[in-house]
């Protein structure tokens, strides 16, 4: 049987395979729902298409490779990507500060794990430096991962008021200050439903007050670490202007990967000061927490940065700035309460009627200092003007 006679018997196969049909209904349900969805920071616009054509062509689809080990550490004998994940690393490092022979890093799982490796990171930083587990100071407002990383770590834990922007309060922030022990600070830059940004500036002149507190400071950027580097609000995730020892970007946010991920950066000081944990057939230390982690994630983000400039990242970034400022006009014309935070593309408002809330995929909240119940619409690359308009219409519609 000839290669073009195989494909035809398999793809007449995978017709008339139930598992086929289902998965291509609820594929179409899916792709119905893309277009619109506004609730969460997710980039609906791929650019992934040229890269599975290439890899099922490769044939390393039908591969398992297995990114375990140091990305700065390749042991060569194994299936995997590092030297990919390596590049990754060494390509967005700088956009933050970190420079070339002074970044370890990994790509990570999502936020979350990029979080996970910053409280990680610091507390076995500060445990190394000063015999102390630190207290982990963070913002009520900031992503929920940081408080439930606290638990799992076994840290103390001070959770510090926000005001109404988001943003945690530096009063309350030196209120909480434990004098006797060392501070892991996490700085939420952009708070994950009103999109505030914390203002390292106050919190550090805080911390400058207390020269006897050994201090580490991880920055929890997940969506807007994407795009703030290339707009004119890049300094608040560039190191050599805001201090800080490591950082946890998204990579299925703004840079478009179709499934979590994201990369944890840091300086080669932190991580030589990390439990070394030499592991023989690894041929490596393993200073991560992870021992298998995604080899495909990598390629992804190294497929995207290397086809993308960066008057392309800056284009699409201000563009989402542009349209939040747009739709936050648009929800004022019509009389419809909404709030927009200096560096955000997330417009927090009135919740509207379920219908539209459902129709959009609206996350809910809710904030009795402005009124009660609330959404956001986090404006992505795939939320376009025309498609905020008919939102606008339909909330304008809905009022009696």
């Amino acid at each position: 049987m000839t290669n073009s006679e195989n494909n035809n018997v398999l793809n007449n196969a995978e017709n008339e395979d139930p598992c086929v049909a289902r998965l291509d209904e609820y594929a179409g349900t899916l792709f119905a729902k893309k277009n619109r969805a506004f609730g969460y920071p997710i980039n609906h616009k791929s650019r992934l298409v040229q890269f599975y054509k290439w890899l099922s062509g490769s044939g390393l689809n039908l591969a398992m490779a297995n990114n375990a080990g140091d990305p700065f550490n390749i042991h060569d004998g194994l299936l995997n990507t590092l030297v990919f994940e390596r590049e990754v690393i060494e390509m967005m490092g700088p956009l933050y500060g970190f420079d070339l022979g002074d970044t370890w890093g990994i790509v990570t799982f999502s936020g979350t794990d990029g979080n996970n490796h910053g409280i990680y990171f610091g507390t076995n930083y500060i445990v190394k430096k000063t015999k102390q587990r630190p207290v982990l100071y963070v913002s009520d407002a900031a992503h929920y991962s940081s408080m439930r990383l606290a638990n799992l770590q076994n840290l103390e834990l001070k959770l510090i008021p926000s005001d109404i922007h988001g943003c945690m309060i530096p009063e309350e922030f030196e209120k909480a200050l434990v004098p006797d022990k060392p501070a892991l600070v996490v700085f939420a830059m952009g708070t994950t439903f009103k999109g505030g940004v914390d203002d390292q500036a106050a919190i550090n002149a805080i911390l400058a007050k207390h020269p006897e507190i050994p201090v580490y400071r991880h920055v929890d950027a997940a969506l807007f670490g994407g795009y703030l580097p290339y707009t004119r609000f890049k300094d608040v995730v560039y190191r050599k202007v805001q201090p800080f020892d490591s950082i946890a970007i998204s990579g299925h946010k703004f840079f478009g990967i179709d499934e979590p991920a994201g990369v944890f950066l840091t300086s080669m000081e932190v991580k030589n000061n990390q439990i070394p944990f030499e592991i023989s057939y690894l041929n490596a230390s393993m200073p991560m927490i992870n021992c298998s982690r995604s080899a495909m994630s990598p390629l992804k983000l190294w497929w995207i940065l290397k086809h993308t400039t960066k008057e392309d990242f800056t284009e699409q970034s201000e563009g989402m700035l542009e349209r939040a400022q747009w739709l936050k006009g648009a929800l004022d014309e019509i009389g419809w309460p909404a709030w927009l935070e200096p560096m955000s593309n997330t417009v927090y408002f009135k919740r509207p009627v379920e219908e539209i809330a459902d129709r959009y995929g609206l996350a809910p909240d809710h904030d009795d200092r402005l009124g009660g119940d609330l959404s956001h619409i986090v404006v992505m690359q795939h939320v376009t003007k025309d498609r905020l308009q008919v939102f606008v219409d339909a909330v304008k519609d809905s009022i009696g």
